[in-house]
């Protein structure tokens, strides 16, 4: 993933709606939510919540999908990922980041 995507998600989600609504859709799963049950459970209103749907769709963390005559939003977990390995490339020089080589890595400091 390039820095300009990673920075891209990153000031996305650096937000405390927008964390909240992306957390949200990842608990959901592939099934999604329409946009009102998302502004319901996070007590969004509608003109807010679409600027932030918005925001994350144009940091690709979110894919939307017709369904009859509402919009399901869903995480796009591939970006998510992605992101997660960008920023975890080099953890503990470049070894898989287990219980204990995250001992050995705190260990070093």
């Amino acid at each position: 993933m390039e820095t300009k995507k990673v920075l891209l998600a990153l000031a996305a989600l650096a937000q405390e709606s927008r964390l909240a609504l992306f957390r949200l859709l990842v608990q959901a799963g592939p099934a999604g939510l329409a946009a009102s049950k998302i502004g319901e459970q996070l007590g969004i209103p509608p003109s807010s919540l679409s600027f932030h749907l918005k925001e994350l769709a144009h940091a690709e963390l979110l894919v939307s999908r017709q369904a009859g005559r509402f919009i399901i939003y869903s995480a796009n977990m591939t970006t998510m990922n992605q992101m997660l390995g960008f920023l975890t490339e080099n953890c503990c020089g470049g070894n898989p980041c287990t219980p204990l080589s995250l001992k050995q890595c705190t260990a070093t400091e």
